[in-house]
């Protein structure tokens, strides 16, 4: 995992090797109903407006992501950026949330790492959260997108 402070935003990665084409990956990781398959946390996704791979699409994506003091589901709204089927790569913005994540971006790349297997590589920038560590915030988020990542190979079987 990588992390840096750059323009005020903090930064980090992961990746992961998924064995598994890159076609069939993409496939699981770029469809919103499909991500309760491979994002163990998230329990609902919910179209809110526009229409999916399109930028501007927005989705309200629900569960169990960061834990709530009142126990309550982690909710968080989020727009689409960009879409390149082509290139593998998608990025989205939290446009609001009851996290605290709000402005932050995420984006995955896939890129074709031979032998029917994929290099799932995972970034994400976030406006620096006010009483928190820097390194607590990455250390959680990439271990996050990390387990997120080591499921999709389960999804991929399920299909």
């Amino acid at each position: 995992m990588a992390f840096e402070t750059k323009q005020g935003k903090w930064r980090g990665s992961v990746g992961g090797i998924v064995d598994a084409p890159i076609n069939k990956v993409w496939t699981i990781v770029s469809q919103t109903k499909k991500l309760p398959e491979w994002m163990p946390m998230v329990e609902r996704c919910t179209d809110l407006a526009g229409d999916e791979g399109v930028p501007g699409y927005i989705r309200l994506v629900s569960g169990f992501m960061f834990p709530q003091e009142n126990g309550e589901r982690s909710w968080i709204k989020e727009r689409l950026i960009s879409m390149d089927s082509s290139s593998h790569s998608y990025d989205y913005k939290m446009e609001a949330s009851n996290v605290g994540l709000d402005g932050s971006v995420n984006s995955l790349k896939l890129i074709d790492y031979g032998d029917d297997s994929t290099l799932v590589s995972w970034s994400f920038a976030i406006d620096p959260v006010e009483g928190a560590s820097e390194d607590s915030i990455i250390d959680y988020l990439g271990f996050l997108y990390k387990s997120c990542i080591n499921r999709i190979d389960s999804a991929i079987q399920k299909v």
